[in-house]
């Protein structure tokens, strides 16, 4: 979705671990801006206008401009980003040119709303598979998210990716048939175990068939003793 933010950035005259710690001292993340055509250039932004961005309705898919001084100014997308996995501060972040006059694949988020009947009159369980699906648009068409109503969803019902309504010139690219939700029956409640007293008399009954067998085999023993005698 394109905005109207303008996020601030400096070229970075040298790279490495070294200039990298000394840009975070400062209250800035190393990162680099690519695509459209055009060459990577290393770059410095403020760590909190990234995550702010990161942190609204639109997230990840949020194109804003990017104003490098002396350079450039360019509608991006935050492509990736890292963050130290124990201090949490950002290391690095990297961003993509958008042109806008081209189409592009984006992730967008599938919220569910309503209470199924399958749930409240059937007593199921709804389960939310895919929370989010991949399109095909131009920038300016980049929605937020999709919202499916499951109100209606009774057991055994669900919605696919291919009932999702797709405004504009949006293409799924997600597949058809990858379902977004469905209602499922409750699963019975396990067989209870057998009593004490049952058990035991299971585990005994082939302690006395083999008693029984010796006793029959016996006689056919001392035969043959008679026999050797």
């Amino acid at each position: 979705m394109k905005t109207d933010i303008v996020v601030s950035a400096a070229t970075r005259e040298s790279r490495g671990k070294n200039e990298a710690r000394r840009l975070r001292v400062k209250g800035f993340a190393p990162a680099i801006v690519y695509g459209a055509g055009k060459d990577p250039v290393a770059i410095c932004v403020s760590p909190k206008e990234v995550r702010r961005i990161l942190h609204s309705g639109t997230g990840q898919n949020t194109i804003f401009n990017l104003d490098v001084t002396g350079v450039e100014v360019t509608p991006v997308m935050i492509a990736d980003w890292q963050n130290d996995p124990v201090k949490g501060n950002m290391l690095h972040v990297d961003l993509k040119r958008i042109d806008l006059t081209k189409r592009i694949i984006v992730a967008i988020p599938v919220h569910t709303v309503g209470e199924a009947k399958g749930v409240k009159l059937q007593g199921g369980l709804l389960e939310v598979i895919t929370r989010e699906i991949e399109i095909e648009c131009l920038p300016e068409e980049i929605p937020e998210h999709y919202t499916v109503e499951v109100g209606e969803m009774m057991i055994g019902m669900s919605v696919r990716a291919s009932e999702i309504p797709l405004a504009g010139s949006t293409i799924l690219i997600s597949p058809p048939e990858a379902v977004i939700a469905h209602v499922v029956a409750l699963r019975a409640e396990a067989v209870a175990e057998p009593e004490e007293g049952v058990v035991a008399a299971t585990t005994a009954e082939p302690e006395v068939m083999k008693k029984g067998k010796k006793d029959e085999d016996a006689p056919e023993e001392k035969e043959k003793e008679k026999k050797k005698k």
